[in-house]
């Protein structure tokens, strides 16, 4: 990609979508499934919405660089401005020793470099500087683990808490630093997500941990083994998301039940899709709703306060989750009213309206897609 372009305005904003493929990332208009950038990167591509509406952070091997999708929107006195201009990856780069988790909460954006167990917070509209630096505060962690952190509007961070052999709890810091909250009650930590009222859950081997109102509750599975790992949460829901895995020896488990956890009440649900899933089928629509992509190519949209399946709309074939994590399937991404679905299988993008549960596009793309991020515009 160049290193500069003409900018145009826009009639409004124009959301665009990145997607990694072996030999670097694509960039595609949302509205017209038209690939209309380029950046080519080495090794396993990883790939990180940024929070600003215009970036994504690409994991690289040293920490993470960032790619301008070329697409954004300005306050102007009472109304907007949008414009755009040819995707690029800019001069932007944030170190960290083996690079994991990238979590954006309201106006911060929160690294978690697995090496050290530094964590980088970072103002999400911080990254567009023309010389490429970034502000950052720096914390870190007793211990290098692959662990996760969450920066609050207050100011409180709440992160994983481990070493390399195993994650076993978290902890709350306000803004000097000082420990709110601890627990050591969440064997195998993994995976976050935020609920309605800035409410932090992390996700356990029996159970989930709630971070609410300065304190930390576990909401326990009702199995002994009941594995919540990945995790989708919404501003405009309080219930979150998860998956739901029940056999501790399984070289990889294809669950077909999801968790629905109401982190107002405790009250874990599960709920039978009648199909598996992936760790990337999970998603969370403009509304609040549910959303999981089935193995039977079919995504569903469930109401996260009663489980109910609303409706199953046809998108993608039939697939089967691979055996490595590192490959290619179907994933689901959300951005405005449109739900975007890849099929690795045949190099293709669907969009689906989420208001009318109808597929509005679909275009075969020129490299087989992997990660999904989208911004705003």
């Amino acid at each position: 990609m160049p290193s500069a372009a003409p900018t145009a305005e826009a009639e409004g904003p124009s959301p665009r979508l990145a997607l990694s493929h072996r030999d670097g990332v694509m960039v595609v208009d949302a509205a017209t499934l038209e690939v209309v950038g380029d950046a080519a990167t080495t090794g396993f591509i990883r790939l990180n919405p940024a929070g600003d509406g215009r970036h994504v952070l690409v994991t690289q091997e040293d920490g993470w660089r960032a790619l301008d999708l070329g697409a954004w929107t300005e306050p102007h006195g009472d109304h907007e401005h949008s414009f755009t201009t040819t995707p690029r990856l800019t001069a932007t780069t944030i170190a960290g020793s083996h690079p994991g988790h990238v979590v954006v909460h309201g106006t911060r954006t929160t690294l978690f470099a697995d090496g050290t167990g530094e964590m980088q917070v970072l103002d999400t509209d911080s990254l567009g500087g023309v010389d490429g630096s970034v502000d950052v505060v720096r914390h870190k962690a007793p211990a290098a683990h692959h662990g996760v952190a969450v920066t609050l509007p207050d100011g409180t961070l709440v992160h994983s808490l481990g070493t390399e052999e195993a994650r076993t709890g978290a902890v709350a810091l306000d803004v000097a630093g000082a420990e709110v909250a601890r627990t050591d009650d969440c064997p195998g930590l993994h995976g976050e997500a935020v609920a309605a009222g800035d409410v932090v859950t992390l996700g356990c081997e029996d159970g989930m941990l709630v971070y609410r109102d300065g304190r930390f509750t576990k909401v326990t599975s009702p199995t002994a083994y009941g594995r919540i790992g990945n995790q989708a949460g919404s501003e405009r829901s309080g219930v979150v998301l998860g998956d739901y895995k029940v056999d501790e020896d399984a070289e990889l488990e294809r669950p077909t039940r999801v968790s629905l956890v109401d982190t107002r009440t405790g009250r874990l649900r599960l709920v039978e899709t009648g199909a598996s899933y992936s760790f990337r089928s999970l998603e969370r629509g403009p509304a609040g709703e549910a959303l999981v992509l089935g193995t039977d190519g079919r995504l569903r949209v469930i109401d996260p306060d009663t489980g109910v399946v609303k409706r199953s709309v046809p998108v993608v074939g039939p697939w089967r989750e691979p055996l490595e994590w590192q490959d290619p399937r179907p994933s689901v991404r959300v951005v405005g009213d449109r739900a975007y679905v890849t099929e690795p299988s045949r190099s293709r993008l669907v969009a689906v309206d989420l208001t009318t549960s109808r597929v509005t596009g679909e275009a075969i793309l020129p490299h087989v897609p992997n990660e999904m991020a989208g911004v705003a515009g």
